[in-house]
C-alpha cells in the first residue's frame, strides 16, 4: 500500500497541534498499531515544533514543510523549516549535561529505523508492520 502527503503549516503552535492531529488522523486509516502510531505522532510533534522554534523562530510567515511517503512498511517523515539550518551530531549530545536543546533529535532518532539531518531538513524513516 502507498500514502503521499504534503503540506506546509505555519510556525504557530496551536496551529501545528491541530496539523499534527489532522495528519495522525489520517495515517490511522493505514496503520491500525497503536505502538508505531504513538512513536509517529511523538516524531511528527518533534521534528515540527523544533522546526518552528529553533529554525523559524515561531515567526508565523515562515512554514514548516512536511512530507510522508509511505510505500509498503516504511513510513518516510521528512521535515523542512526556513531557518539557518544545523551541523547535528547525535553523538555530541550528552544525557548527563542535561541540557534540552538536542534532546528531541536524539528522541527521533531513537524512534526510528532510519534518521538524518541536512542542513535544515529531517528525515525519519520508521518500519511499520500491517
Amino acid at each position: 500500500m502507498t500514502y503521499f502527503y504534503k503540506g506546509t503549516v505555519c510556525s504557530d503552535l496551536r496551529t501545528i497541534k491541530k496539523f499534527i492531529e489532522k495528519i495522525v488522523k489520517n495515517l490511522e486509516v493505514y496503520i491500525d498499531d497503536g505502538d508505531v502510531m504513538f512513536d509517529i505522532k511523538l516524531i511528527l510533534n518533534e521534528l515540527i515544533v523544533n522546526g518552528a522554534l529553533h529554525g523559524n523562530h515561531c515567526i508565523m510567515s515562515k512554514g514548516v514543510s512536511l512530507t510522508l511517503e509511505m510505500l509498503d512498511d516504511k513510513l518516510r517523515i521528512e521535515v523542512e523549516d526556513e531557518g539557518n539550518g544545523i551541523n547535528y551530531d547525535i553523538c555530541s549530545y550528552n544525557p548527563k549535561d542535561l541540557k534540552t536543546c538536542g534532546r528531541g533529535l536524539v528522541l527521533v532518532s531513537g524512534l526510528s529505523d532510519e534518521f538524518h539531518v541536512e542542513n535544515n531538513k529531517v528525515v525519519s524513516v520508521k518500519h511499520i508492520s500491517r
